[in-house]
């Protein structure tokens, strides 16, 4: 009776055994990680989305900063191509990537007569002036600051006639030139220009020669804010300012046919259109 007893007791263990071995291990996966993205793929659209942190964005090839929880932000260009890649790293530091189709547009032509033609064709003894105001504009965009600015909700600047729009190749005096990147905005010299979002101030001038006036603000992460063609500025570098504040006042100065603001955002050297940031929807 006792070996019978044992060896049953024997063979249970080695079916438990079996059994347990044929069963499915439960392993904890890790959930699968899509990116938030908020904002329209479309040439000179903004995205502004979210990823666990340490997740090393990036578009095209191009890194992406994130915050402390994870939200960043990019943009794409006037002439961007029709596809664009976004990648990502997983929880498990596999790269993960998706294709983005972008919104092709056509732009506008705009003809402008009556500009000085000094500003058309500049002296040559201007070049190392224009240079070295070109290089103090490429600086400032290219700050970095970790503010999280940059996902509130943007206003205009200045409630005027748009004389101007973003993308428009523009003709002066005859001469075909560099597309606008901005929104121009008619209004009497003196108007006041109020920030469209908090910002930190990073380039002040007072009279660049193609721009005449000029303001650069930073809303974080390499999305920045430039007016030009400024008659007075009324901060100071360094300062920070919020939304809806007086930061300056239209004038005419620089290459400007009449008074009026021109209001162009980047992301650092990415021309972004503004009327696509005022229309963007709140990120969740």
């Amino acid at each position: 009776m006792y070996f019978i007893i044992r060896a049953n007791a024997i063979f249970i263990c080695f079916l438990a055994l079996i059994l347990w071995a044929a069963s499915p291990v439960s392993v904890a996966e890790e959930p699968m990680v899509v990116p938030e993205l908020t904002g329209k793929v479309i040439q000179g659209g903004l995205i502004r989305g979210r990823l666990p942190v340490g997740s090393q964005p990036s578009i095209d090839g191009e890194h992406i900063e994130q915050n402390s929880e994870g939200y960043f932000v990019f943009g794409f260009g006037r002439d961007a191509a029709p596809e664009a890649v976004f990648s990502w790293r997983d929880a498990l530091g596999q790269e993960q990537s998706m294709r983005l189709s972008v919104e092709q547009r056509e732009y506008p032509t705009q003809y402008v007569e009556g500009v000085p033609q000094k500003t058309v064709t500049p002296d040559p003894s201007k070049l190392a002036r224009i240079q070295n105001e070109s290089r103090l504009v490429r600086e400032s965009r290219a700050q970095l600051h970790h503010n999280d600015y940059f996902l509130s909700p943007f206003v205009i600047p200045l409630k005027g006639p748009v004389t101007g729009v973003y993308g428009s190749q523009r003709v002066y005096n005859g001469v075909p030139k560099r597309p606008h990147y901005g929104i121009d905005y008619a209004a009497p010299v003196g108007t006041p220009v109020v920030a469209p979002a908090d910002a930190i101030v990073t380039l002040v001038h007072p009279d660049m020669y193609y721009s005449g006036g000029t303001l650069i603000m930073d809303h974080g992460f390499g999305l920045s804010s430039t007016f030009i063609h400024l008659s007075e500025i009324l901060v100071e570098e360094g300062q920070r300012v919020k939304q809806g504040q007086a930061v300056a006042k239209v004038g005419a100065g620089g290459r400007a046919s009449g008074p009026h603001l021109d209001w162009r955002i980047n992301w650092f050297d990415t021309r972004i259109d503004p009327a696509l940031v005022l229309n963007s929807p709140p990120v969740p």
